[in-house]
């Protein structure tokens, strides 16, 4: 895979709100026995519910594709491509993207610390699912961030041909609203997963590099108005 000119980096930054619970997945080793049957992804170390920063890769770069017409990998634009690497054999490209791991917000951690929880800082909720053609019901119990829940988001940008930074980034904001009309993690035709961004802020750093990134940073917080 070729590499790309690095003429410097944004690092945008933002609050993620919960507007409802949400479910990602992870191991049950953190859960108590019996208490659920699909439990949230932890930090090892803290335990503290966590976003992998490859579902939110994952989520933008599905709904992007769709939104441009692209029914798969191949058929992605340019810009998802560069935005978010393709392994493609006759053009692989990196990824101009990186997605951080997400954790929880200090203060949130706190707060919720001091309510009354099924699970350390998480929620059960009760789902019923019913075959189709035997009626049978199956009930679970489904782990969630409850809604409230703030994480800090970060992302980084690496600025690799200036004349395509307009376009990147402007791909990058449709992206993030279009995520904020849809949700992430699993079961979002039931309400889960409902996310809300604020308190948006971009760093530019160009390293040796004597490009000046600050028209880029002052154009990464205009369009993130529109978030």
């Amino acid at each position: 895979m070729a590499q790309e000119k690095l003429c410097g980096k944004l690092k945008m930054t933002a609050k993620l709100r919960l507007e409802t619970g949400l479910h990602i997945g992870g191991s049950d080793e953190f859960a108590p026995i019996g208490a659920v049957d699909s439990a949230v992804i932890r930090d090892p170390y803290t335990k503290e519910p966590i976003i992998p920063g490859s579902s939110l890769k994952g989520k933008i770069r599905s709904l992007l594709r769709r939104n441009q017409g692209g029914l798969n990998l191949e058929t992605e634009s340019p810009v998802v491509k560069r935005l978010f690497g393709t392994a493609d054999k006759q053009a692989a490209t990196p990824a101009r993207l990186q997605f951080l791991d997400i954790r929880m917000d200090e203060n949130s951690v706190k707060a919720m610390e001091q309510m009354e929880m099924d699970t350390y800082l998480g929620e059960i909720k009760f789902e019923n699912s019913i075959n189709a053609l035997t009626g049978e019901a199956n009930p679970r119990q489904i782990e969630r961030v409850p809604a409230g829940a703030v994480f800090n988001f970060q992302l980084i940008y690496n600025i690799s041909n200036i004349e395509q930074v307009a376009e990147d980034l402007q791909a990058l904001i449709d992206g993030i609203r279009l995520l904020t009309w849809d949700y992430l993690g699993g079961h979002g035709s039931r309400g889960y997963g409902r996310v809300a961004f604020s308190c948006w802020d971009v760093q530019g750093f160009s390293g040796l590099s004597d490009t000046d990134v600050q028209p880029f940073v002052d154009e990464a917080l205009q369009l993130l108005k529109e978030v």
